[in-house]
């Protein structure tokens, strides 16, 4: 099982990011991907920025949200208070906690591209290329 945010959700289904090999590559180890809610909340607001900028048409966009809803095995909704708890704890906002809180409640380490919020937590956080070597 593997717990994502965004960014590396983002990274398998958009191809051509700078880190979708990585990312497709995770996904080849272990398919059993999940994430809190908020991720397809997030991931419609990256889409809707492509469709904006004109690097993708409104049924692509859609093709991928459908694509996301499938290849999340299970989408967790937490407390909202539980999740106020750890973005407090950590210093970090409510949106990447619910992504910690998630790893957390599932006892194994979120998968994130995102800098800061892998310094903020980093007993809690890895990298894709982290999480790739975790199967060597």
């Amino acid at each position: 099982m593997v717990v994502v945010d965004t960014n590396v959700l983002a990274a398998l289904l958009i191809h051509g990011t700078n880190r979708s090999a990585l990312a497709q590559e995770l996904y080849g180890h272990d398919s059993d991907w999940r994430s809190e809610a908020f991720v397809l909340v997030e991931f419609s607001n990256v889409l809707a920025t492509y469709t904006r900028l004109g690097k993708l048409d409104r049924r692509g966009a859609r093709d991928l949200l459908a694509t996301a809803e499938r290849t999340l095995m299970g989408l967790i909704q937490l407390p909202h208070a539980q999740v106020l708890e750890v973005a407090a704890d950590l210093a970090i906002t409510a949106y990447d906690a619910r992504f910690v809180a998630t790893a957390r409640s599932l006892n194994v380490k979120l998968v994130s591209e995102d800098a800061k919020l892998r310094q903020a937590a980093p007993a809690h956080v890895q990298t894709l290329a982290d999480a790739i070597a975790s199967y060597a």
